[in-house]
């Protein structure tokens, strides 16, 4: 009997599974009676199971969704996302790089009474990282090689370089830093320039991620902020500094600015340096949130008015040493894009030479030869911090011992380590410029400075106390205030930036001299700046022919008074008002610029139309006959700047990069001539730069 809940064709249905399971037990009898089929009624249960399972996760995410942006909009939580996760990026390179520095540290000290073993181990170790990274570098992506400053302000200076924002660059520059910092105070290179690039890397990521959420206009803008901010951010989630970061992504990385920008930027930029200071709370490195570099400055009395004009003559000095400094830097770079044989070897053997410089400079740095000198078994970071002690290294009653001190006092007399440590690191630090592997320069500047400072402020206390006064006077005298104020003037004049002074004082929390360190980097830069001088950064896109037109005007200022008209390519694709289909495809398929000009039978410019809407009119004229002309289809829209052929190509890269329009058309009483886009000024400025 049916039961009344069957529905009229179960009956029917089960005859015919019935007879499908006879068929099936008749025609299985050699088949092994593990293998149980699957009944068609449980794959449908699976499959709807599926389904709403999958329905419910895309309603939940929608609330979600909506839940969220009614708090604040989608780019937040974007950049929130941004600092930590570059946070967390750089701890692991810290916290690897320790690591392997610690068990080289372990391997020497072990070798202790064998001093040819110790030479070996000293000087393999770090040879063998520098070739590693560079030939990982070079084998993997070679655009890994190199600080990633100067690639990074090019792109945000509007020229797109897709293949420096790879996953697989991002891989091996995290990788070949590693190594590199790992060689320790040997090859003397740091982190910055590389995590920037990296941050800029993970920026674009979830810039692609923003976009596609966000809907609407929203797109473009949350996607020119998003790179911005990661520049700001990666050197924040470096030292944990946020504002410093925020203005060296203003004054290094950025040619123009945008005011929208600053929130966004100091936001992210917060959320990097609490995380990064939070990970070294709790990876046991302090016990709460404090100052990278800890300092015991006085502060009754850090420092007497009449040495304001000690740390003015600072300034001038540190601009002077990096004047010498970026001359001699221009000019290895000029020899290594020049010479043959360098040429060859960095072409083929880029790990060799890697390899013999780095156990060069091993050589050198050994502790029982020359290295002695140059306190070379301190780290960097210990190398800053005993820089910036308060004590003075010359007073009969100074205590050394501590064991940063005491690398600088083995030679004998502390000064003369720092005047050696002085002169090795120029001549050390240019050379290690030419590694063709990942690797910063800004944390170099840093510390040479601050030994720089540090020799003054030694000199300083030493003629006070010979010169027969008080001894309470030559006690009050802090050379680490010296060292502080030389390292942000020595690497604000490197890199033509104040920022660093203000980076200074988020390092140590020193609030008490500010005004000397602040006037110390301003006429450091002073003296740097004379003479229209390419930066440090600027010297390396320079040598790399990168399209970055301001770095380009530092060297050659003639070329931003060359005329548009002078450098337009081929004529651009242009429609006539009453165009046909056959010229609308021809167009679309000769010319990839979103906006299409649109002249009369004059070439008087009208106008443009979109690349989309023009796609949309074929659309129809495939589907239906169109007997329309194109004016008659969609609108022609009016162009809101029009250039003059003599308008100069610095005008043209200021208006394309102020107000975010992607086409120029150029044009001579109402003709057209030609248009700009941000492609055809990548090819403007590479042709500039050949001229250089």
């Amino acid at each position: 009997m049916r039961r009344l809940d069957e529905a009229p064709g179960s009956q029917t249905v089960r005859q015919n599974s019935d007879l499908d399971e006879e068929n099936q037990s008749e025609t299985s009898h050699n088949t092994s009676p593990l293998i149980v089929p699957m009944k068609p009624c449980q794959q449908t249960r699976a499959n709807v199971k599926e389904v709403s399972l999958s329905v419910l996760s895309v309603v939940w995410l929608l609330k979600l969704r909506s839940g969220m942006e009614a708090v604040g909009g989608m780019e937040w939580y974007g950049y929130a996302a941004l600092g930590m996760l570059t946070a967390i990026l750089s701890f692991l390179i810290d916290l690897n790089v320790t690591k392997l520095q610690r068990a080289h540290q372990w391997l020497y000290m072990k070798l202790e009474g064998n001093s040819l073993l110790q030479f070996f181990c000293w000087t393999l170790y770090p040879t063998c990282l520098c070739a590693l990274a560079a030939s990982f570098s070079h084998n993997i992506c070679p655009f890994s090689t190199g600080s990633g400053i100067p690639e990074v302000r090019t792109m945000l200076a509007g020229i797109e370089m897709p293949l420096y924002l790879s996953l697989t660059n991002m891989f091996t520059k995290f990788l070949g830093v590693i190594c590199t910092l790992a060689a320790g105070s040997t090859v003397f290179l740091g982190k910055v320039g590389p995590f920037v690039h990296l941050s800029t890397m993970i920026g674009a990521y979830l810039r692609n991620l923003c976009c596609l959420v966000n809907d609407g206009d929203d797109k473009d803008r949350v996607g020119g902020e998003m790179q911005v901010v990661a520049a700001a951010v990666g050197v924040a989630s470096c030292f944990g500094a946020p504002i410093s970061g925020v203005l060296f992504s203003v004054e290094v990385m950025c040619s123009h600015f945008a005011l929208r920008h600053y929130c966004p930027c100091f936001f992210s930029a917060a959320c990097g340096a609490l995380m990064f200071r939070l990970f070294s709370v709790l990876s046991g490195n302090g016990e709460t949130l404090q100052a990278l570099f800890t300092t015991n400055f006085p502060t009754t009395l850090p420092f007497r008015p009449l040495e304001i004009l000690l740390f003015a003559l600072l300034g001038l000095l540190s601009g002077a040493v990096s004047c010498v400094f970026l001359f001699c830097h221009r000019w290895i770079l000029c020899f290594t894009k020049t010479n043959s044989v360098f040429i060859k070897m960095m072409t083929a053997e880029k790990g060799l030479y890697s390899g013999m410089v780095a156990f060069i400079l091993a050589c050198l740095t050994f502790p029982e030869s020359a290295g002695q000198y140059m306190a070379s078994k301190l780290t960097m970071k210990q190398l800053l911090t005993s820089l910036l002690d308060s004590s003075q290294w010359t007073a009969p009653s100074h205590n050394a011992s501590v064991q940063p001190l005491i690398e600088w006092s083995s030679s004998g007399s502390p000064v003369l380590s720092l005047v050696v440590f002085l002169l090795m690191k120029m001549w050390m630090f240019i050379l290690v410029c030419t590694l063709p592997l990942p690797a910063g320069y800004f944390m170099q500047m840093f510390v040479y400075g601050a030994a720089l400072g540090r020799l003054l402020g030694e000199g300083v206390a030493y003629v006070s106390s010979a010169g027969g006064t008080s001894g309470r006077q030559w006690l009050s005298v802090n050379p680490g205030g010296y060292a502080l104020a030389g390292a942000a003037a020595f690497s604000g004049s490197m890199t033509h930036s104040v920022s660093p002074a203000l980076l200074a004082i988020e390092l140590t929390g020193q609030f008490s001299h500010v005004v000397p360190i602040l006037l110390a980097t301003l006429l450091a830069n002073a003296v740097a700046r004379s003479g229209h001088r390419p930066s440090f950064y600027d010297a390396l896109s320079i040598s790399k022919r990168l399209p970055h037109l301001p770095s380009l005007l530092k060297a050659c200022p003639s070329l931003g008074s060359k005329s548009v008209g002078q450098l337009l390519g081929v004529k651009s694709v242009q429609l006539q008002e009453a165009a046909g289909p056959e010229e609308v495809r021809h167009a679309v398929n000769t010319c990839i610029s979103t906006q299409i000009p649109v002249v009369d039978s004059h070439e008087i410019l009208l106008g443009f139309v979109h690349r989309s809407d023009l796609l949309m009119f074929l659309r129809c004229s495939k589907t239906e006959a169109l007997e329309e002309y194109m004016h008659e289809v969609f609108p022609i829209y009016p162009n809101s700047v029009l250039l003059s052929p003599h308008t100069t190509i610095l005008e043209v890269h200021s208006i394309l990069s102020v107000t975010g329009i992607q086409t120029l058309f150029v044009t001579d009483r109402g003709r057209l001539l030609g248009l700009i886009t941000w492609s055809e000024m990548k090819r403007i400025i590479e042709d500039l730069a050949k001229e250089i």
